[in-house]
């Protein structure tokens, strides 16, 4: 069973698998940890990776990158629209509103849905698993951004589907970072102790992300995420290229953002350039031939200078900072280390913005590149049955806080239930009671949509069916169970109707009452008032350590305290209370609105996934077929005129250097599509010449050895039959027969060389040999097998030819009553031949 980690970035991806030795970060084809999120389309087959990023000049428009951002977002998001200009690829608006990419592939006008895309994307990192652990990969562990939605969520999760992975987890990314960072912890404390609190700071290409963990051992609970989804290290590029095009502009009169292929050139030169400046002070140039209209371009940039352009991005480097801290109601003091990750993060600039923060040195003993993947791997392995893993619990939170609404008896009235506050413990499942007579809508979104960095608030529309008055008239207990799964999806995932038996009397509580799931750790018990327009008061017992008590619960506590007097005095004035007996009735529950695929349609994704897999793979044969072709045509053209030159006359070689010729003429003209059939068709006719010069030659150059090895065997063969014909004590335990069977051999072997190779001297070098190299292994082969087994037979022990003497004694004496018979004269003589053999054993 595999165990694999997938980064998905906006620019590059990793890989992380567990392995008996331990988490590594595998390698594609070009013998790269990273594998480029870039996916290019052509008029035969699509290249992914390393491939598609070097087209990123000469297929731009239908190279597609930097698609992560588009998840789950419709065409008219403003975010959609401003990333819009940026792209050398064009979008477009799909049926259901979202954002899908307009490409041309096999030469038809194509639009792909950013599901697909990604899930090109993760077909690629499937083969290059697949490849590594020479096993097929389907459970897997993916990341994700910790400020992505539900309905980014979904999408991501849809796409691995459409890629054939079964994915175990979404895990954030600074989640999978704090993973990779605490398992491997020795000192942690124990539960007892105060937790040691770690800030995650993560800068990639796109996005900022910092989360506040506290560590226990055996255990990480996220208390706090925070992000700037505008803030990362293409901020910085952008910074450069805006600085470079008025440059270039008022120097050398161009006009950079016209020309698409120039400007993705200058972000490629400039995003070099900032490395090298994060990496020395001094003046860096930069250089780049044949810009524009065969202009080549020159400037200059320091480390001082790219700072106070980026000023505005630095200043935005402390405002999550601040945010984790204050939702955590931690001090910097209670801050143990701050260790960070990202590309981003190696700008000497950002980095002293951290540290000066938290006042003390930053912490890098994680991989900036790698941690997230490590972390994803290990979290599959956690899952996996297949590794036996320290054990590790997890404990994530809601980035987002999300509300429940639902209709009221009264007319126009809608009443609301905040299930899940931010930074809420995930996964999480809680069950709300309501009372009702017919079924009825819960509609789910985000409570606050102005922290939220999604235009649409909205969740989705969850309807609960079947629902019926009580047979006396009464409303129906409905108990509602809500969750946020391990991918941080939301979701009503049941519903079930409680029935009192006949003839039971149950009580019926005024208020819908919301309880939780969420084991020891902690138990909440959460009154809700469904009056017009109120939202629900919490009232928190037995909570876990570190656990914050809310504010606003007196007045629930008092409600539920009164509750339970009142019980309590009529269980005095009747007696013991009755035990109530209920009846459970699932009832079914239909999600609308949500933003995720429609079963068929991910079918179709999948089925047209698969076709596009058949044909990469018949793309690859073919070219694979043709290069074949060409390879030979410049090999043999190449040794016609050095090693094979001796073994071909003159008019074989002329003839088939023509045909070398036509051959090539015809691969660069009709030749440059055809069939696979006819690539192999014309490297046949080609062998039909080319491969006796090949043989020749090869068989020139190895038969001395092979007459050389065969002379040696047949002089040891000889000296050991020798050996035996002059009573060499190591071979007196083998027959005369058998020796003779061996010269024998070895006379035919001398006999069949000699003729050999006097018939191949008199042979020239351009002719096909009367013996090859394998006849003459064939005949050492026939030689060791006459000679060896009898060369190393042992010889037998004192005990066993002791054994063999007595067995041939009795079979000479007969049985005991002819011995009898005989008399004495019999005895005699087993006893003298006994006594000679005995003392020949002795003498030996």
């Amino acid at each position: 069973m595999s165990v694999v980690g997938i980064d998905v970035g906006y620019q590059n991806c990793h890989i992380g698998v567990a392995r008996s030795g331990g988490i590594e970060t595998i390698t594609n084809e070009y013998s790269d940890r990273c594998t480029p999120a870039c996916v290019s389309l052509a008029s035969k087959n699509r290249m992914i990776g390393n491939a598609a990023k070097s087209q990123m000049t000469t297929n731009f428009k239908n190279k597609v990158h930097g698609f992560k951002k588009f998840h789950g977002r419709a065409f008219d998001d403003p975010f959609v629209q401003a990333e819009k200009p940026k792209l050398p690829y064009s979008l477009h608006k799909l049926p259901n509103g979202n954002a899908g990419v307009k490409v041309r592939y096999l030469d038809e006008d194509k639009v792909f849905t950013v599901e697909q895309i990604t899930g090109m994307l993760l077909t690629k990192l499937k083969e290059t698993s697949e490849s590594a652990l020479k096993k097929p990969v389907v459970d897997c562990v993916i990341s994700v951004p910790s400020f992505f939605t539900d309905a980014e969520r979904r999408s991501v999760f849809d796409a691995s589907q459409i890629a054939g992975l079964n994915c175990l987890r979404l895990i954030n990314d600074t989640t999978a970072v704090a993973l990779a960072y605490g398992i491997y912890k020795q000192d942690l404390p124990t539960p007892e102790e105060r937790p040691r609190n770690v800030v995650f700071v993560d800068m990639g290409h796109a996005s900022f992300q910092v989360s506040l963990t506290a560590f226990h051992k055996g255990k990480l609970k996220v208390l706090a995420t925070a992000f700037d989804l505008h803030l990362g290290g293409r901020n910085f590029d952008e910074a450069l290229v805006d600085f470079f095009c008025e440059e270039f502009k008022s120097k050398y009169k161009l006009n950079v953002r016209e020309n698409p292929r120039a400007l993705l050139r200058l972000h490629q030169e400039c995003e070099k350039l900032k490395k090298l400046m994060s990496a020395t002070s001094s003046d860096l140039p930069l250089n780049i031939e044949c810009f524009m209209n065969d202009i080549d371009v020159s400037s200059r940039m320091n480390r001082g200078q790219f700072e106070d352009m980026t000023a505005q991005y630095l200043m935005r480097v402390e405002t999550p900072l601040k945010a984790v801290l204050e939702q955590s109601k931690l001090s910097r003091d209670d801050v143990y280390a701050v260790e960070i990750v990202g590309g981003a993060t190696r700008i000497p600039a950002v980095k002293e913005r951290i540290a000066k923060f938290f006042g003390k040195d930053i912490s890098t003993t994680l991989n900036a590149d790698e941690a997230v993947a490590r972390g994803c791997a290990l979290q599959c392995a956690i899952l996996s049955p297949a590794f036996k893993v320290r054990e590790f619990s997890i404990i994530d939170v809601v980035p987002f806080p999300i509300t429940l609404r639902w209709k009221t008896p009264t007319e126009d009235a809608l009443g609301e239930c905040e299930v899940f506050s931010k930074n809420h413990a995930a996964p999480f499942s809680k069950v709300i009671t309501f009372h009702k007579k017919e079924p009825f809508d819960l509609e789910a979104f985000y409570s606050c949509p102005q922290e939220l960095p999604y235009p649409d608030h909205r969740i989705g529309c969850f309807s609960v069916q079947n629902v019926a008055p009580q047979p006396d008239g009464e409303s129906s207990k409905v108990k509602v169970k809500v969750r946020v799964n391990v991918h941080g999806i939301f979701s009503v995932s049941s519903a079930s109707l409680i029935e009192k038996q006949k003839g039971e009397d149950m009580q019926i509580d005024s208020e819908p009452m919301v309880q939780t799931e969420g084991g020891a750790e902690e138990q909440v018990l959460l009154l809700v008032q469904s009056r017009k327009y109120t939202k629900m008061q919490v009232d928190q017992e037995g909570q876990g350590q570190g656990d914050q008590q809310n504010e606003d619960n007196g007045s629930n506590t008092k409600d539920w305290a009164c509750g339970e007097k009142t019980d309590a005095a009529a269980v005095a004035a009747g007696g013991s209370k009755p035990r109530v007996q209920v009846k459970s009735t699932e009832l079914p529950v239909v999600a609308n609105n949500i933003r995720q695929l429609d079963r068929d349609v991910l079918k179709d994704f999948v089925d047209c996934e698969h076709q596009m897999i058949i044909q990469d793979k018949f793309v690859k044969e073919l070219n694979d077929a043709k290069n074949a072709v060409e390879e030979y045509v410049y090999e043999l053209r190449d040794k016609l005129c050095g090693i094979y030159e001796k073994y071909i006359t003159l008019d074989d070689s002329n003839r088939l250097t023509l045909m070398l010729e036509d051959t090539e003429n015809w691969l660069y003209e009709e030749g440059e599509d055809q069939p696979k059939h006819v690539y192999e068709e014309k490297l046949d006719a080609l062998k039909t010449l080319g491969q006796p010069i090949q043989d020749r030659h090869r068989e020139h150059e190895d038969r001395p050895r092979a007459f050389e090895e065969l002379g040696k065997k047949i002089q040891l063969c000889i000296k050991f039959v020798d050996s035996y014909k002059q009573k060499d004590e190591q071979y007196l335990q083998l027959s005369a027969e058998e020796m003779i069977a061996v010269e024998r051999c070895v006379s035919d072997s001398m006999v069949w060389m000699n003729s050999r190779m006097n018939a191949q001297s008199k042979l020239g070098i351009t002719q096909d040999p009367v013996v090859k190299v394998a006849d003459i292994i064939g005949k050492i082969q026939e030689l060791e097998d006459a000679c060896n087994p009898l060369m190393n037979r042992q010889r037998p022990t004192v005990e066993e030819a002791a054994e063999v003497i007595d067995q041939s004694s009795a079979a000479h004496n007969g049985p005991a009553e002819k011995q009898a018979a005989a008399g004495g004269q019999g005895d005699a003589k087993g006893s003298q031949q006994a006594t000679r053999g005995t003392k020949e054993m002795e003498v030996n």
